[in-house]
């Protein structure tokens, strides 16, 4: 089965309904302020915690949040993603479910357990 690791070239998404569709959503292994290494999430136990994300688009039915919002959402509570190339460069797309949004913010969120450093 061939997969397609091309991003796919597109002007504007429009999602339906209530959906939100995010960017910049980070996976990788980090380091706590204390030195702890926290796993990336491997579809097993370790590394399972909620992330940030950066609203990409919503419906036209979502009034609760924005585009250009921060949203902390539950751990597994989104797609595997899709690469898209668009005006802002290549990306990765997910939708998540809106039932499941923790927090949002206007601003960019650090995530208080983990320093800047990536394993």
């Amino acid at each position: 089965m061939a997969v397609n690791v091309n991003a796919y070239k597109v002007n504007e998404l429009k999602p339906l309904n209530d959906t939100i569709l995010v960017s910049e959503m980070h996976f990788g292994e980090r380091i706590t302020k204390g030195g702890i290494i926290l796993r990336n999430d491997d579809t097993k136990s370790v590394g399972i915690r909620p992330r940030w994300a950066k609203v990409y688009a919503v419906g036209p039915t979502q009034k609760e949040i924005e585009v250009g919002q921060y949203i902390l959402v539950a751990h597994g509570r989104w797609t595997r993603g899709i690469k898209i190339e668009d005006e802002n460069g290549e990306q990765t797309i997910r939708k998540v479910d809106p039932n499941d949004i923790l927090l949002v913010s206007d601003v960019p969120m650090q995530d208080e357990s983990m320093s800047d450093k990536e394993v």
